[in-house]
């Protein structure tokens, strides 16, 4: 049975977490202000469906695994780590200037690209699945499926965060024209590739303690 309070105290630390700045944030804001409502969107739907992966990956168990398996965990996070770095250089030493004239088919590879971007920034950041691991059990109730139970609940902190990211959106695009200049869009691109190295050496260092 479900513990009513229990879950709205889920739902109100989900929200906490969801608005968190991080570099989901980061990544989501510079699509939407540099490539367009489209594009961060994807991004969006990219970066939960990875954070929900990662939820069934816990309910099955396989997050338990990695946080007893060390050998397992650096490896995925150095893949994470690697992947951050490497697209927060790419920002750095050759931020955009202007936007490019697009077909349609060139904005639908960028979409295709932003999905793919934020997909793997989760699913190669070994903290997603331990933060699971261990924030879940605290609010599921005595009696339930755990498993299903986990799933649900990592299910309504992806809808939170997606439900935030739309808000990230639309706050932003009123803005769109004063950030699209060159020059901003070059400095906002030096920022991002800065967070993204800053998050992908914190990854590094971690440890699933």
């Amino acid at each position: 049975m479900t513990d009513i309070p229990l879950l709205l105290a889920f739902v109100a630390a989900a929200s906490v977490l969801a608005i968190t700045p991080g570099v989901d944030t980061a990544m989501v804001l510079r699509a939407a202000t540099v490539e367009g409502r489209r594009i961060a969107l994807m991004a969006a739907v990219g970066i939960t469906l990875g954070c929900l992966a990662w939820g069934a990956a816990v309910s099955l168990g396989l997050g338990a695994v990695l946080q007893r398996s060390e050998l397992a965990y650096t490896l995925l996070k150095s893949a994470g780590a690697a992947y951050l770095v490497w697209m927060g250089a790419k920002l750095l030493l050759r931020p955009r200037q202007s936007l490019q004239a697009q077909g349609d088919g060139t904005v639908a590879a960028s979409a295709g690209a932003a999905f793919l971007r934020g997909f793997l920034t989760n699913l190669l950041n070994p903290k997603v699945g331990i933060f699971y691991v261990t924030f879940l059990p605290q609010f599921i109730p005595a009696g339930v499926a755990l498993s299903a139970y986990s799933f649900v609940l990592a299910s309504i902190h992806v809808l939170l965060t997606l439900a935030w990211f739309g808000l990230l959106i639309a706050a932003t695009m009123p803005l769109k024209k004063f950030l699209s200049r060159a020059s901003v869009m070059t400095r906002l691109d030096r920022i991002t590739g800065g967070i993204f190295i800053g998050f992908g050496l914190k990854i590094a260092v971690s440890s699933t303690r």
